[in-house]
């Protein structure tokens, strides 16, 4: 059985800051991470290799040849093998030519039959990505996964919803993508760095997995960040005291001076 996880190099978001004046990411000194909810995906596919010796787990990433510092800790948390897609041409992709590429290397890379992904990337927050390479894939896909057990070639997992879950089964091959509540994931051991450093990082470019770079990239990206900013701070808040009635009658007051009511 084989196992594909779709990982991404994120800015650490609580270092991120932004221009005031170009409104844009100040990247320059900020540490990249492996994105959160990409952990825990690969945590759910290493629990399943623990379970069956005969389960690979191959880690899988679009990104700058740095993205490769992220596969080598991905590796050294237990993964077998690890895909890097970089390429000029793959650069300012939105999620929708995102996941044209990952598609793409999902495919050159023999395809598997359980995919997992995070629930979203911390430096994007859109949730797009991993359903779009499940619908480019034509894959059955499940969101927002707290819990998944394997039975005969299927995946039941519990769909993580506002006020409890839903129970789904799926037919495998098929995309999940995980949220925190599932697990939490492994530190890398001593062993696994050094055992990490040793195995070889598969890199393609546009041309490796028969792309026209006009399919990628911000060529083929339909929407655009055209700037980021930090909201204002909102004025401080006023607390009304007394009895009920009096806090009621005081919150009246104040929304009518408003013209709220």
């Amino acid at each position: 059985m084989k196992i594909l996880v779709c990982v991404k190099q994120v800015p650490d978001t609580n270092e991120v800051k932004i221009d005031p004046v170009k409104g844009t990411l100040i990247r320059d000194g900020v540490p990249s991470i492996l994105n959160p909810d990409d952990a825990n995906a690969l945590e759910a596919a290493l629990q399943i290799k623990d379970q069956n010796p005969d389960v690979t787990v191959a880690v899988l990433t679009m990104g700058p040849p740095q993205a490769s510092y992220m596969l080598r800790e991905c590796l050294a948390m237990g993964a077998d093998e690890a895909y890097l897609l970089s390429d000029r041409a793959f650069g300012g992709a939105d999620t929708c030519a995102t996941s044209v590429t990952l598609a793409a290397g999902i495919r050159k890379a023999g395809g598997a039959d359980l995919i997992f992904a995070g629930r979203q990337a911390i430096d994007g927050d859109t949730a797009q990505v991993g359903p779009q390479v499940a619908q480019r894939l034509g894959l059955p896909v499940v969101t927002y996964v707290q819990d998944i057990q394997l039975e005969e070639g299927k995946a039941v997992v519990q769909r993580q919803l506002e006020d409890g879950y839903e129970r789904i089964e799926v037919q495998m091959p098929c995309l999940l993508t995980a949220v925190k509540e599932l697990n939490q994931p492994r530190y890398m051991s001593i062993g696994g760095i050094v055992d990490a450093y040793e195995k070889e990082i598969t890199i393609w470019d546009h041309s490796a997995l028969e792309l026209d770079p006009k399919d990628c990239g911000l060529n083929a990206s339909p929407t655009q960040v055209f700037r980021s900013f930090t909201p204002p701070q909102k004025g401080k808040g006023e607390m009304l005291t007394g009895t009920t009635q009096e806090m009621s009658a005081a919150l009246v007051g104040k929304l009518r001076e408003k013209y709220y009511i």
